[in-house]
């Protein structure tokens, strides 16, 4: 199979996370009142985080109503405290092996693009720390709050392919560290969808997704792709 674009998730596949994201959306929670375990943060990663929020609430508050009002709320602290963060990380960096793949995958004429849970204030204050903002290695960046819904629908993916005028999914890789990256290669009909063990997901929670392949480094990427 001949590929066209590889479609990389950041926070926890291209770029570290040591459960900052999680802290951050626990802390934001508890400046409102509600103490959130680890462990459901983490079925949540990969959402659009309005998104996420509002699944926790429906679990940690018995009959909730739609709450706008408190869901913007603690939206806003996080993305808040999330922006602090990696504006002030000194330990902020890509994984190991990410620019590298960048690199092959653009010496074989094959598209790099990122898309994230993240909004753009966030996305675009870890793309300016790390050298990617319009950075040559990476074709296209997409947030989820730049289109109609996020993971695990399938539209940023669209929306990256229209982009860069492609037309066949086939050709398109997804790879992620969570549980909708999967689905949303899956949803786009991508033709290889690959799970990553390097962010919130082990190996045995990524196989109940059933991805066509797992891998634990980037490294391992191109042998999948040549």
């Amino acid at each position: 199979m001949n590929f066209d674009l590889v479609v990389f998730d950041m926070a926890g596949t291209t770029v570290v996370d040591r459960g900052n994201v999680n802290d951050s959306f626990r802390y934001a929670f508890a400046e409102s009142g509600i103490k959130v375990s680890p462990e459901d943060v983490d079925t949540v990663m990969g959402y659009r985080k309005i998104e996420a929020i509002e699944i926790i609430l429906k679990k940690y508050l018995e009959k909730m109503e739609y709450d706008s009002a408190l869901i913007n709320h603690i939206h806003e602290i996080f993305i808040n405290n999330m922006i602090a963060f990696y504006k002030n990380d000194i330990a902020l960096k890509a994984l190991p092996f990410a620019e590298e793949i960048f690199i092959i995958l653009q010496s074989k004429g094959i598209k790099v693009a990122l898309n994230t849970g993240f909004t753009r204030e966030i996305a675009d204050t870890i793309l300016l720390r790390l050298g990617w903002r319009n950075n040559p290695l990476i074709d296209i960046v997409i947030c989820s709050d730049e289109v109609v819904e996020g993971r695990p629908h399938p539209h940023m993916i669209q929306a990256i392919m229209q982009q860069l005028q492609l037309e066949d999914t086939s050709r398109v890789v997804k790879i992620g560290d969570t549980s909708v990256d999967i689905l949303e290669g899956q949803f786009a009909k991508c033709g290889l969808v690959v799970g990553i063990t390097t962010g919130a997901y082990s190996h045995a929670q990524l196989s109940e997704y059933q991805p066509d392949k797992i891998i634990d480094s980037l490294q391992e990427l191109p042998a999948l792709i040549a």
